[in-house]
């Protein structure tokens, strides 16, 4: 079967899909909802209406839509597939090379780091994914996603942070945007933060938000 094929037949089984558009739909921004009931997608266009805008306009520009419609048929093309994997193994595998444990087998879109195995020295309270998302973020100006207690943790009825099982950090990858030197210096920046990684500390959360707090809290480095 034909990539194309493999999918037409999953989407065959399901009554609906969502999709962040972001990476593998060639667009900055946006996504979009698929649905097989079309009483249900009739009043989520109405909603849509009252909330954004028509459908053919409403949250994505003309420009992002446009390319949205490409770049779903771009990427079911074998040479495209073939490049995208290999440079995103590429990188899986030599930080695997370096001793940085990642998820493996390597995604197709995205590594994924497991921060709480890179910073032993940093319980899970004290937030390991997101002290690397932020060491990324300060050493080399890489912007990461934290998969861990900050976006999973949920608080007892004593107000005791039950944390997540595991403590990842995102490496998502968008398609057609990152050159190999690109790669190349995020191992670089990774070579940096292994040498300093038994001096990082953990940090504490100073401000959250009832819902989704991995998006708007606010941290700082504990002391010690």
């Amino acid at each position: 079967m034909s990539y194309k094929e493999i999918a037409r037949t999953l989407f065959a089984l399901t009554d609906g899909a969502i999709m962040s558009a972001k990476k593998d739909a060639l667009v900055n921004m946006g996504g979009f909802l698929s649905l097989k009931d079309e009483e249900l997608a009739d009043a989520c266009k109405n909603l849509l209406i009252i909330t954004e805008g028509f459908t053919t306009y409403g949250g994505l520009s003309g420009r992002d839509m446009d390319a949205m419609a490409i770049g779903l048929e771009e990427v079911f093309d074998p040479d495209y597939l073939h490049y995208r994997i290999r440079s995103t193994a590429y990188l899986g595998e030599h930080l695997d090379k370096m001793g940085i444990p990642v998820m493996k087998p390597i995604g197709g879109h995205a590594v994924y780091v497991d921060a709480k195995a890179f910073y032993p020295h940093i319980p899970a309270h004290e937030y390991p994914g997101q002290t690397l998302a932020c060491a990324l973020y300060r050493e080399g100006g890489i912007r990461s996603c934290e998969i861990g207690s900050v976006m999973f943790g949920k608080y007892d009825e004593n107000g005791k942070l039950i944390t997540a099982p595991m403590e990842l950090v995102r490496l998502a990858i968008p398609r057609r945007v990152y050159t190999q030197s690109h790669i190349e210096y995020v191992l670089e920046v990774f070579e940096l933060l292994n040498k300093q990684k038994n001096s990082e500390k953990g940090m504490r959360i100073i401000k959250e938000p009832k819902f989704l707090r991995h998006f708007t809290s606010h941290f700082e480095y504990n002391s010690r």
